[in-house]
């Protein structure tokens, strides 16, 4: 039980990636704020799963790109367990287009829900983590952020600034906080799903390892950096990525 005792804050946690994460903590011990936006009912079977596994859970509802609702939600789950040792910032949407025909709409949406987001619960996150000297932060960016694609330039672009983030926030806050990213590769999830065929097939023959990863080839990676395991590691882009990014 690596993280016995913990209390975990996985923005986004209702599907996805994020599920993965947050049932992969509560595996290791921790105690998981499973944040969702507009399905409780799912965030509800993420929070039963863990509970019946002999784990502890809350579903806190937030949209994380509002401050106010962020402030809501971080005071619910320290009133329930008095701080937040581990944040991981998974919340995020995918959405395609040509930059030349891109609304300025959906720009400004990727950028609210990837990014500003990400700055809002890390604000309100911090100041518990500083008094304490102690913390861990995972931002889920993407290989993407690192290597661009076509079509998804403000995806790519969103993502590219939270591994920015990430290597800034880690210098200015060490040496008691790890601040560290997962880029993953293509992941079967219901966001990749909303891509186009084309798009996928392009991406495919891209891939040395000829597939797109699972959930669960991501979410041990979150364990380990949220873990004693992960002791040493801080501005670091971890990419379990099938090789499409190779540093």
């Amino acid at each position: 039980m690596r993280l016995d005792g913990k209390i975990a804050l996985v923005t986004g946690a209702s599907r996805g990636i994020g599920r993965g994460i947050a049932e992969a903590l509560a595996q290791e011990g921790a105690k998981v704020a499973v944040n969702y936006f507009g399905s409780p009912e799912a965030a509800n079977e993420v929070v039963e799963g863990i509970i019946a596994s002999g784990g502890d859970a809350l579903a806190v509802q937030a949209d994380v790109s509002d401050e106010q609702d962020v402030t809501r939600m971080i005071n619910q789950i320290l009133d329930r367990w008095g701080r937040i040792d581990v944040l991981v910032n998974n919340a995020g949407i995918l959405t395609q287009s040509h930059l030349a025909e891109m609304p300025t709409t959906m720009w400004d949406e990727m950028m609210r829900v990837n990014l500003r987001s990400a700055f809002l619960v890390t604000r309100a996150v911090l100041p518990g983590m500083l008094a304490r000297k102690q913390g861990r932060i995972i931002y889920v960016a993407s290989q993407l952020g690192l290597k661009g694609a076509p079509d998804l330039v403000h995806y790519s672009a969103a993502k590219a600034a939270l591994i920015g983030m990430t290597r800034a926030l880690a210098r200015e806050v060490a040496p008691h906080i790890q601040v560290n990213a997962i880029a993953p590769g293509p992941i079967e999830t219901d966001m990749v799903a909303g891509i186009t065929d084309d798009w996928k097939a392009m991406k495919m023959a891209e891939l040395p390892l000829a597939r797109f990863g699972q959930v669960r080839e991501v979410a041990p990676t979150a364990v380990f950096l949220a873990s004693d395991d992960g002791a040493y590691y801080t501005g670091q882009v971890l990419g379990p990525n099938g090789g499409d990014v190779m540093p």
